[in-house]
């Protein structure tokens, strides 16, 4: 691997990884293009860490949010209005977001690794596109969103995210930011309220999913490949935080359908450049 590939990675992990798009796909097309094997135990391993990165810098948006919902920010924790406190997201909506993935990746995941293909993908981000433009749909004529923050989430409405978010675990490239906003606005809760909770339990869900592929993972970290980690993981890091960051200031003007029309698009580089 060359420095200028492993820049390339880390650019592509960190612009597709939380935004709904399926950053599996476009990393499976990337070494497609690039003309390298991405299932060697030494690439697995740099994927592994360069989704640290962005991992890590989704965690640092959402310091402030983390630090209440761990009880380290009183002002975060506790907020009046006339004396009674407002309802806030908790740790029961985060454990009821990512409870049911992590059951069902624990569960099935050796059945889960065997769906890895580029022909699983290609139908996955069709159907993740129709799915996503159901789901604006949906909220916009039958919907009527009533959690317009993320603040004013049921438990209910985080749990039914989390079983949405599964569909994502099954199958690889329907996208796990994807499943879970639009899930979201299928169960009642605004495009920016979805978008927020799914960015927010993305990074338990992560750090669990990296963290145990890293228990085998390391032993393929040896100063020879260790430059060529550490800069894949800086350019996620600083792309990724970059990326939601825009992400979330224009998520207005960008709708779900947007992302989906961009699937399709991405689905016919598949079938061009893997599939044929």
């Amino acid at each position: 691997m060359s420095y200028i590939v492993s820049i390339i990675l880390g650019i592509v992990e960190g612009l597709t990884e939380f935004i709904p798009v399926s950053s599996t796909g476009h990393m499976i097309l990337t070494a497609k293009l690039l003309g390298f094997d991405d299932s060697t135990p030494e690439m697995k391993t740099f994927m592994i860490v360069i989704q640290l990165g962005a991992i890590l810098a989704i965690a640092w948006v959402y310091r402030e949010r983390i630090s209440g919902l761990l009880g380290m920010n009183k002002k975060a924790v506790t907020i009046f209005k006339n004396r009674a406190p407002l309802k806030r997201l908790d740790l029961v909506h985060v454990l009821l977001g990512i409870a049911p993935a992590l059951t069902v990746g624990y569960f099935f995941r050796d059945f889960i690794k065997s769906l890895f293909s580029p022909s699983t993908v290609l139908w996955a981000l069709l159907a993740g596109g129709v799915f996503m433009i159901a789901a604006e749909w949906f909220s916009k004529n039958k919907g009527r969103p009533t959690a317009k923050e993320i603040d004013q989430l049921t438990y209910k409405q985080a749990l039914m995210i989390g079983l949405y978010q599964c569909i994502s675990v099954l199958w690889p490239g329907f996208s796990r930011s994807g499943s879970t906003i639009a899930g979201g606005m299928f169960s009642g809760a605004s495009y920016k309220a979805s978008a927020d909770f799914s960015f927010l339990i993305a990074i338990p869900i992560m750090f669990a999913v990296s963290g145990y592929e890293m228990l085998d993972a390391y032993r393929y970290l040896s100063l020879e490949t260790i430059g060529h980690f550490a800069i894949g993981f800086l350019v996620s890091f600083v792309v990724a935080y970059l990326v939601v960051i825009a992400f979330l200031k224009s998520i207005q003007k960008i709708q779900l359908r947007h992302f989906a029309y961009y699937r399709f698009i991405l689905a016919a580089l598949f079938w061009i450049f893997i599939m044929r």
